[in-house]
């Protein structure tokens, strides 16, 4: 479709059109596809969609940094650059930057990460709600956000209001998580850190809120670790804890056994991936912003993923090199790395890294003025405006860039070394050591031609180890440094890609590949008689299940003469998988001590940090978690997550009120009437009917029959919505009616619910509803149902009530050992009543 303003003719595309190029654009990939089309395809508030393809995005990328790249000497073409991103082949602007950058529809950030912060009287309830409120005006720019609560008094700490004394920590983690929840990008949620000083008196109740049912849904947590408690911990002597964390002289002091603190942190972790591990001393001592930490760049805390530790109201835009890209002859005897050309595109990146920065600046811009033209009054716009000026200043003043990998286990993999040995680990050492000096040896080229960032000062960062550790590995990068300055404040990371490794269809930033091939499934149109059905799920729906083989495992198969066509048995595949060098180098493969010795030697030469999960086998014991741990401390990690399979899977514990039985949302008797949606559904061939009572939004009784049948219950499709009525017969028992509008606005009421259903639905409708009464969570119920041992011929019942309050489960809910029907992944939660994996993006809506 074409459509015509006052200059040039526009062309637009419906979802399926752009998703059907897409398509063709990725060769076949569906998942990739959709990704692109959902996340990153340009598109206005009205869903109208204007590219068609990822080429039409990189040509809108490459015209607005080749603008930038005019204002300075020796400018990159507008073609050097598509030619550098186009088909994601070698550098990839990665979330904010891919949607922002040339987007006339949307006033965003192109910042992928934030940190805020207060100066002060920090803890004050006015420095708390005007966190509250920066944090919710970033998101709803795109931005990802992380602030510390170490400045929160402790619980108990006497105030003068009329509380008289602190309510604590945890309560502002409610708070700021539920904020999260509550704003929307575009389809997605934003993202959250929050953070803790161990040497808080607080951080017990911190380490433990996300254990407890229904707290703190809408965030990530990690505690910082200083060294004097992992010396503690080792030589099993006492620690202080004391608030304000760094005063001479605080007002409260508390000597603690700090085994006991990290045995806990240990069994979260074990239990529920959570809290992450922040090595906060390691962070400090390696910062070469915090050379300026008088001048306002001191590090408070870290964005959602944990890979760039920022100081208050400093952002970052990040931007992947795929190292698959540089290996020739990949999975030959010949597989040489390109050396030349990787160090040639790190200058381009790190180029166009800052050329991002200008563009920035001009978004930041159009906020201010957007925020300026809004007609509320102006002390309601006053924090916002103040926010985006600070965030101005700091990207400004810094010009700190995010140049990151992606595709690090196939390109360790196409050089067949393999992912955790000793001699895949050197070389990936060596490839980040490159990245470290060509990068900085960039900056130091910008500088001399665009001029340094405001607050250089080479005596300032004289003593810190990770620029002493450029200097002994190249000392004429480093006196150059020393002549002409930096453009830049800092300028590497290594951020999650799980989109970015989609699209570019590599393995995910540093992680090795999660599985060479597997099995994935399409569902079955019950109408489709010449369909194969392999495979039916809990609530009836029947699917074909198809072997998928990960892009570059199945190029390994082209260039050593396997056959793509051929339909494998389990055992072929996992002979072919044997004869590869993925075979022992997946995820769940690696030795877990080594990806963290690993981790450590690549921390050396990243100035920010790195995003990384160590996967860990269910049978692992807490006490290896603690020693993996201790491990990454001692290898210069600074900061560790560690998920061990299906460790998500029903760890958390109710809210102890509740198990006391104390009260639910909901009132110890029936309302007379009650708000109803209805919900429609199919299980093979019949049709189904469910109406939920809710009260507040959450279900509170559930009646599910037949549809459109001699049997059942006839009401207009267009009807989604009315009330439940309970009221009497005329021999006195209890009925339910429902009743709704017409298009005329008149009621029309359909009587006896209970008699238009099978009276043994009738009464597991019952049942069930007691027990949404009383408060279950609806994942629980769901659980519930699905384990009900029912006769065949009410199965499909069963499963329909299940699909029906599927809905209504909060976003965020883990579930309960079930995995991803893409990539296995056990790493699923429920997202808008959709089952949602959180590795690889795919999705099923019950």
């Amino acid at each position: 479709m074409k459509i015509a303003d006052q200059s040039n003719t526009i062309t637009t595309y419906s979802i399926d059109e752009a998703y059907r190029k897409s398509l063709d654009y990725f060769k076949g990939d569906d998942l990739a596809a959709r990704v692109w089309v959902n996340k990153y395809a340009l598109k206005d508030s009205y869903g109208t969609i204007y590219e068609g393809t990822p080429d039409d995005m990189h040509r809108r990328i490459a015209s607005e940094i080749a603008r930038i790249e005019q204002r300075y000497p020796n400018p990159l073409s507008e073609a050097e650059i598509f030619e550098l991103i186009r088909n994601f082949k070698y550098i990839i602007p990665q979330g904010s930057p891919m949607t922002g950058i040339g987007n006339p529809y949307q006033i965003a950030s192109l910042s992928n990460c934030f940190v805020i912060g207060n100066e002060g009287d920090s803890d004050s309830y006015g420095g708390i709600m005007k966190i509250d409120q920066e944090q919710v005006q970033l998101m709803k720019r795109r931005g990802g956000v992380g602030h510390d609560l170490s400045h929160i008094r402790p619980k108990g700490s006497p105030v003068k209001n009329s509380a008289l004394t602190s309510t604590g920590i945890v309560p502002f983690m409610m708070r700021y998580s539920n904020s999260t929840r509550e704003v929307a990008q575009d389809g997605r949620r934003g993202a959250l850190m929050l953070s803790i000083a161990i040497k808080h008196p607080d951080s017990e109740d911190f380490i433990d809120a996300k254990m407890e049912q229904g707290k703190v849904t809408g965030a990530n947590v990690s505690v910082r670790i200083d060294d004097e408690f992992m010396k503690a911990v080792e030589a099993g002597q006492s620690y202080l804890q004391q608030y304000p964390i760094d005063s001479k002289t605080p007002l409260y002091k508390k000597e603690i056994d700090p085994t006991v603190l990290w045995k806990k942190i240990v069994h979260n972790a074990w239990s529920s991936a959570e809290p992450g591990i922040l090595f906060w001393d390691t962070i400090i001592r390696e910062s070469v912003p915090d050379c300026y930490a008088d001048l306002g760049y001191k590090t408070v805390s870290t964005n959602p993923c944990g890979e760039i530790p920022l100081c208050p109201y400093d952002s970052c835009r990040l931007l992947a090199i795929n190292l698959f890209s540089y290996v020739e002859k990949p999975f030959t005897a010949k597989a040489s790395f390109n050396w030349e050309l990787f160090k040639k595109h790190i200058h381009s990146a790190q180029r166009m890294m800052d050329d991002i920065i200008d563009l920035e600046l001009e978004k930041i811009d159009a906020i201010l003025q957007k925020i300026a033209e809004d007609p509320e009054d102006p002390e309601l716009k006053r924090i916002e405006k103040n926010l985006w000026v600070n965030i101005r200043t700091k990207a400004k003043e810094g010009r700190r860039t995010g140049i990151g990998i992606t595709a690090e286990g196939d390109m360790l993999a196409a050089m067949g070394l393999r992912y955790g040995s000793d001699e895949g680990s050197a070389f990936a050492v060596q490839i980040h050591k490159t990245l470290a000096i060509e990068a900085y040896r960039a900056s130091v080229t910008a500088a001399k031609e665009r001029g340094p960032f405001a607050i250089f000062d080479a005596d300032r960062e004289k003593n810190n180890p990770f620029i002493l550790r450029l200097k002994e590995a190249d000392s004429q990068l480093y006196y150059e440094m020393l002549e002409h300055g930096r453009r830049n404040i800092a300028l590497l990371t290594i951020a999650p890609t799980g989109t970015t490794s989609l699209m570019s269809q590599t393995s995910s930033g540093i992680e090795p590949v999660f599985m060479p091939v597997y099995k994935r499934r399409r569902k079955v149109n019950p109408n489709d008689k010449e369909a194969r059905v392999d495979f039916v799920d809990e609530v009836g729906d029947s699917w074909e299940e198809y072997v998928v083989f990960h892009h570059r495992f199945k190029q390994w198969m082209e260039v050593n003469g396997h056959d793509l066509t051929k339909n494998y048995s389990q055992k072929e595949l996992d002979d072919l998988v044997a004869k590869s060098p993925y075979y022992k180098s997946t995820s769940n493969d690696v030795d877990y001590l080594k990806k963290v010795q690993m981790q450590g030697d690549i921390q050396k030469w990243v100035d920010h940090s790195i995003s990384v999960t160590i996967n860990m086998p269910a049978e692992v014991t807490e006490d290896v978690v603690g020693q993996l741990y201790m491990a990454a401390w001692k290898a210069g990690c600074k900061g560790v997550t560690v998920y061990r399979d299906g460790s998500r899977s029903g760890v958390l514990i109710a809210n102890t009120a509740t198990e006391q039985g104390s009260q639910s949302i909901f009132p110890t008797t029936r309302p007379p009437v009650l708000e109803a949606e209805i919900v429609r559904f199919q299980n093979s061939k019949d049709k189904w009917i469910a109406f939920i009572g809710l009260i507040e939004g959450r279900p509170y009784e559930i009646f599910t029959g037949f549809a459109d049948d001699e049997d059942g219950i006839l009401i207009p499709r267009w009807v989604n919505n009315g009330v439940i009525i309970k009221s009497r017969d005329a021999d006195g028992g209890s009925r339910y009616d429902f009743q709704y509008k017409n298009k005329r606005g008149h009621k029309t009421t359909i009587e006896g619910l209970s008699y238009k259903f099978n009276p043994e639905y009738w009464n597991y409708a019952k049942l069930i509803s007691s027990t949404l009464r009383h408060g279950m969570p609806i994942e629980k119920v769901v659980d519930l149902i699905s384990s009900l041992q029912l006769d065949e011929a009410i199965n499909t019942w069963k499963n329909g009530v299940a699909r029906a309050l599927k809905r209504y489960i909060p976003d965020g809910t883990e579930t309960k050992k079930q995995r991803c029907q893409n990539c296995n992944s056990t790493n699923l939660q429920y997202q808008e009543g959709c089952l949602t994996c959180k590795d690889c993006g795919s999705s099923k809506c019950g």
